[in-house]
């Protein structure tokens, strides 16, 4: 039992991993206009992933708010 536990919670993992990359994947295809409109979204005083994902890519391609 604890060897199935332990490879479901490995499981679980690797999908939240793969799931981070495709989300880091779509904001990084995003056109400039609707990168602008996410960071837009997220562009209040809480710091959150989306948020850092936008504003990397934004720093990326030299375009700000």
């Amino acid at each position: 039992m604890l060897k199935s536990r332990i490879k479901r919670r490995a499981a679980v993992g690797e999908r939240a991993v793969d799931r981070r990359a495709d989300i880091e994947a779509a904001v990084a295809a995003l056109e400039d206009e609707d990168l602008l409109d996410l960071a837009d979204i997220f562009s209040g005083d809480t710091v959150t992933p989306l948020k850092e994902m936008a504003s990397t890519e934004m720093a990326k391609r030299n375009i700000s708010l």
